[in-house]
């Protein structure tokens, strides 16, 4: 969207992107101590046709904010797969609005990662999001 402000003091780009991410982002984020923020301002391309946040665009960000914060803050660091990710819908985001996913990653085994994501438009929730993550060693092949 010509002239839109992606950008929100204190978070800078993702900064583990993609070609799916490119195309549906940008997604922004912000290390705290303990642990990371997403965000992503509504788009045009970002809507359906109601006007609102597709909720496919809620889901990714839940996903990416659940497994890249499982991953960062694991040690020995690893690598998280989505195995089951369920996603309650409390309210909507419009275009403009600055949506944000902070997650509270409760346990990474040695063979599965549990925790919840909650997404917020300033004090409105938007979601909330609980994933199990199947856990892989940092260096592991992921392609079967």
């Amino acid at each position: 969207m010509p002239g839109t402000d992606y950008h929100v003091a204190g978070f800078e780009a993702y900064a583990e992107p993609s070609g799916f991410l490119d195309r549906i982002g940008p997604f922004m984020q912000r290390r705290t101590e303990i642990g990371v923020i997403f965000g992503v301002r509504i788009s045009d391309y970002h809507c359906n046709r109601r006007g609102i946040a597709h909720g496919g665009l809620i889901v990714t960000l839940a996903d990416v904010a659940l497994g890249k914060t499982g991953e960062w803050f694991s040690r020995p660091p690893v690598s998280l797969l989505t195995a089951s990710l369920t996603v309650d819908f409390y309210s909507v985001a419009r275009l403009g609005d600055w949506i944000e996913a902070r997650t509270d990653v409760s346990r990474v085994g040695r063979r599965v990662a549990f925790g919840n994501c909650y997404l917020n438009v300033g004090d409105k929730p938007v979601a909330r999001a609980s994933g199990v993550f199947n856990v892989r060693s940092a260096t592991a092949d992921v392609s079967g």
